[in-house]
């Protein structure tokens, strides 16, 4: 637990303003999610906004009793996902979520809702757009206070995600729009800029470039945060983000995990390039 606690400092230490910090699901069955609790007592005196990921009704139950910021809820895309993730359809998970979204309003915390699979499952294959952007659109009439569009296997390009968010942006209005991105066939940058384009302004990254499902083997690990600010501050886009703290963090977390180097393509070059 130490040692993740340290990672979250180091990130709060190079400008993150809004971090995942823990995860709710269950430690018989994701055994590194475990000490949800301890981790947050831990971050009490913080400078961000702590997050909770939240997949379940126990899994709220716990996130609510604990000093977190925003809640972070999980809905899906298709049956295909749900069942391998869940052993429930996507209907049946959705209706939990839609629930959800109330009591974390109820008790005073955002709630936003990511949309797994949104653009492709390892099951079912491709997803229609419609319906991701009826999911959005119920998610938000519920409540929620941001819509993220997960592209959980990196099967995004950038023509789908100006697609996709055509629709659900009709679909939720004024609701904020987030999308997160994997890498797994080396388009996720490249659909960030496609998101930035089209108006969305706020993108999930990690450190590292580590992440992935344990529910999707293979697929490739989130955008390295140090990777995407340093493609940002070339373009002129602010995001208050040290880039050289991220890839010093993304190269001790590789130490940590025994790795030579983050899958980052910054920490593989030492943080060594001028961005």
């Amino acid at each position: 637990m130490a040692d993740r606690v340290a990672l979250i400092r180091r990130l709060e230490g190079a400008g993150a303003r809004r971090v995942e910090t823990v995860s709710f699901a269950n430690p018989s069955l994701l055994p590194q999610m475990a000490g949800a609790e301890e981790i947050c007592e831990a971050l009490g005196d913080r400078s961000f906004a702590a997050i909770g990921l939240v997949l379940n009704g126990q899994g709220m139950d716990r996130a609510l009793a604990c000093d977190l910021d925003e809640i972070n809820l999980v809905a899906y895309a298709s049956d295909g996902y749900a069942i391998k993730n869940t052993n429930a359809t996507a209907a049946t998970r959705n209706d939990e979520v839609a629930t959800l979204i109330a009591a974390a309003r109820d008790a005073g915390r955002p709630a936003t809702v990511t949309i797994t699979v949104a653009f492709g499952d390892p099951v079912e294959g491709l997803v229609p757009m419609e319906r991701v952007a009826d999911i959005a659109r119920r998610m938000a009439d519920a409540g929620a206070d941001e819509i993220a569009l997960g592209d959980t296997i990196g099967a995004g390009v950038p023509t789908t995600v100006r697609q996709v968010l055509d629709a659900v942006a009709t679909a939720v209005g004024d609701t904020p729009l987030r999308c997160h991105f994997h890498n797994t066939r080396n388009t996720g940058y490249a659909n960030a800029v496609a998101a930035l384009d089209h108006g969305v302004a706020t993108l999930d990254s990690a450190v590292g470039g580590y992440g992935g499902s344990p529910f999707s083997p293979g697929a490739g690990g989130n955008l390295a945060t140090e990777d995407l600010t340093a493609m940002l501050t070339e373009m002129g886009v602010g995001h208050g983000i040290d880039t050289h703290a991220m890839t010093e963090t993304g190269i001790w977390l590789a130490g940590q995990l025994g790795h030579d180097h983050p899958p980052a393509m910054l920490g593989r070059v030492g943080g060594t390039l001028h961005a």
